[in-house]
């Protein structure tokens, strides 16, 4: 394991790009490490390796080829941190807070003029850490088991760390999986979460978005009931949506991204609006990440009607995709730690600012340590 990590380490002394990830609930840590400093980027998504791209489908999405990589096991089942349980935040100035909620009224009064049904807004916080990157990212693996965790480091771009609870899309061979996530309470413990309308129907447009952009792409379209999800110190509420693959993936992820838990709605005038009146570029914050067109081998079931064939296996291609949520960029003097949610009608713009520090903590109580 620590010769895992000192790979990792050698990779970023010599600036060379590289990402290390692992998916929520599991043990098996992963890294694609590339040996030069070229800027690959997506064209088709018909590429092979690990993609990161930004909110603004505009902006080029970047590659790491898998050409090289590396895995470890790293269970966090006795390395669970006691920080999970600390709220933290940081102290914001006046005009931080009078400056978001402005931003929120904004949306509001767009929202109540007709232009959007929905738009999600958010903010940037600038602090500092003494922890460096490899440990940080360690430290995330040992608080969010439910998550997917990363690192991610290009020369020419910058470092990115994070813990996602979003699925953007899973795709094996033809089948997909999508989830429709919104609404957020903070979790306390020993109780379950009670939600209102405004989460409800916070949610539902999401769901309602996501079958529709994909209703002629795919077929056998099927979703779930509604429910709770807990991702670290905060509830969600969520819908699994799966169906059957009839376009190329680049057609489904135009359609999905951003979606309305990111973006808003309609999706081209909540994104304009965004772009406008944020004041910030959210760069690859609410973009997405992931593995992109592996081939992973599956071996035959061992039943005792096929146990002389086990040994055959099958080439399935698969993407794991998820929205770059709950993270932030780090830099040598400073780290940016992105935080935004949903804005309705019936939004309250000083709940929205507490949304917000609520939501800050999952990288916060990591960075802050």
């Amino acid at each position: 394991m620590n010769h895992f990590f000192d790979r990792l380490q050698e990779q970023l002394n010599a600036q060379k790009p590289f990402v290390v990830y692992r998916k929520p609930n599991e043990d098996v840590v992963s890294a694609v490490l590339q040996e030069d400093a070229v800027l690959h980027y997506v064209k088709n998504y018909q590429e092979s390796g690990f993609v990161f791209a930004p909110f603004d489908s505009n902006s080029a999405s970047i590659l790491i080829p898998n050409k090289t990589i590396i895995t470890t096991n790293y269970s966090t089942d006795k390395l669970l941190s006691s920080t999970i349980d600390n709220d933290v935040s940081i102290s914001s100035t006046p005009i931080e807070k009078q400056d978001h909620i402005a931003l929120v009224k904004k949306g509001i009064t767009a929202i109540g003029n007709g232009y959007l049904e929905k738009v999600v807004l958010s903010r940037c916080i600038t602090t500092h850490t003494a922890t460096k990157p490899i440990a940080l990212f360690k430290e995330l693996l040992s608080v969010y088991k439910t998550a997917f965790c990363y690192l991610w480091y290009h020369p020419k771009v910058g470092m990115w760390l994070g813990a996602t609870p979003e699925v953007l899309l899973k795709v094996t061979n033809k089948r997909i999986e999508t989830s429709s996530l919104a609404g957020t309470q903070v979790y306390e413990e020993g109780k379950e979460p009670v939600w209102g309308e405004k989460e409800y129907n916070e949610q539902d447009v999401v769901t309602q978005f996501i079958k529709k952009e994909l209703a002629e792409k795919v077929t056998n379209l099927k979703a779930t009931e509604v429910t709770s999800v807990r991702a670290g110190k905060l509830w969600h509420l969520r819908t699994k949506i799966t169906g059957l693959m009839q376009n190329n993936l680049q057609d489904i992820l135009v359609a999905l991204h951003p979606t309305p838990a990111t973006c808003g709605l309609p999706k081209q005038e909540a994104k304009e609006f965004i772009l406008k009146n944020e004041n910030y570029n959210r760069s690859f914050y609410t973009g997405f990440l992931g593995e992109l067109n592996f081939t992973k081998e599956q071996f035959r079931s061992k039943t005792k009607k096929n146990i002389e064939n086990r040994a055959y296996t099958s080439l399935t291609k698969v993407s794991n995709l998820y929205v770059n949520l709950r993270c932030a960029e780090l830099t040598n003097k400073t780290v940016k730690v992105y935080v935004g949610g949903g804005i309705t009608n019936g939004s309250i713009p000083e709940k929205e600012w507490e949304e917000t520090v609520a939501k800050s903590g999952t990288m916060l109580r990591i960075i802050l340590k």
